[in-house]
């Protein structure tokens, strides 16, 4: 029975690495659209989103399942239940890949305000944070997955800076606001994408040391 849950528990792990593969390819193609106002790239995005959906439905039944079937405990039962929290983040990631992908076909009608507005560096720091957040997870690697919670407060700080920005644009009434708009928009998505790879950093945490750190340090 042993041998079979370690079997189960391995094909689990290979569907949760395949999704974030794949959620990560969506970003970065997403990011790409933008930055090249790519309507055709962007539309690839948009059309994958439904198979990252299908890879999501399959980790969740093969999780539930092994909880059902084998009933697992210690470092298995929280393997497991990791596995489903982080696979609910990267769907999310998906969507919110989907949602910077829509706004790249926007802004290709827009192509005077990407020149004012370089969102490279939160771009490349957020794919960082998501990369390194399932680098974590593939290598059990609790001090990386340390690392990646570490570097969101960075993306916060460029967000509300992107908002500072357009506010100050917008009060001026410069032309072409709905691009500016737009452009904000994909800093909040980039800006929710961290906070995800944060929560799967997190996540990756409790698996292996199984210590809750999501709310260390709030105040009561």
């Amino acid at each position: 029975m042993a041998r079979v849950l370690q079997n189960e528990i391995s094909k689990l792990k290979k569907l949760i690495l395949a999704l974030g593969a794949s959620v990560e390819e969506c970003v970065r193609e997403a990011v790409r659209a933008v930055k090249r106002r790519d309507v055709q790239l962007a539309q690839r995005v948009i059309d994958h989103d439904a198979e990252i959906d299908q890879m999501e439905i399959d980790v969740e039944e093969e999780g539930l399942k092994i909880l059902a079937l084998h009933q697992p405990v210690a470092i298995d039962l929280r393997f497991i239940i990791s596995v489903l929290k982080i696979n609910n983040d990267l769907e999310r990631i998906g969507d919110l890949a989907v949602n910077i992908a829509e706004r790249a076909i926007l802004l290709a009608k827009h192509e005077d305000v990407g020149a004012h507005y370089d969102m490279t560096e939160m771009a490349s720091k957020t794919q960082s944070m998501l990369k390194r957040c399932l680098d974590a997870l593939v290598n059990l690697d609790a001090n990386l997955a340390a690392e990646v919670c570490a570097s969101d407060d960075e993306i916060d700080a460029m967000n509300r800076a992107n908002y500072a920005k357009v506010g100050e644009d917008l009060a001026h009434a410069v032309a072409d606001p709905m691009g500016r708009v737009t452009i904000l928009g994909v800093s909040r998505d980039l800006e929710r994408i961290a906070d995800h790879a944060t929560n799967i950093a997190q996540d990756v945490i409790y698996m292996l040391e199984g210590e809750i750190v999501r709310h260390r340090g709030a105040t009561p």
